[in-house]
């Protein structure tokens, strides 16, 4: 199992890539890659925690908890939108202005985590 900074090594990698997927066109590759981050960013604060992380319904869990810790509703709605870009990956339903978009919300949600983690 990873430790929580190896979670966030990866999640800053995925954003990386998923950035440089949407601005090469790619925007399902770029999609998937930013719901990574997210969820490796998460994953990291569970890790941290020693909170279960492992699964869909245990990263909404850690968010839940996190909004709890913290009182910032907005990890909440920024990780709901993260997850749109997961579903994306998927449906192919969001187009490249959408993604640009959801894209801006994951980085300050990494950013967040990142500040919580970090603190």
């Amino acid at each position: 199992m990873a430790t929580w900074g190896e979670h966030l090594d990866i999640s800053h990698r995925f954003r990386d890539q998923g950035l440089a997927e949407v601005e090469s066109g790619d925007l399902l590759q770029g999609s998937e890659k930013l719901w990574g981050a997210a969820a490796h960013a998460v994953k990291a604060a569970a890790e941290q925690r020693g909170w279960k992380h492992n699964g869909h319904y245990y990263l909404f869990k850690v968010i839940n908890e996190l909004v709890s810790v913290t009182g910032d509703e907005r990890l909440n709605d920024a990780f709901e939108i993260a997850n749109q870009l997961h579903i994306n990956f998927y449906e192919d339903t969001l187009d490249s202005d959408e993604i640009e978009q959801r894209a801006l919300v994951v980085l300050d949600l990494i950013d967040m985590i990142n500040a919580i983690v970090l603190d």
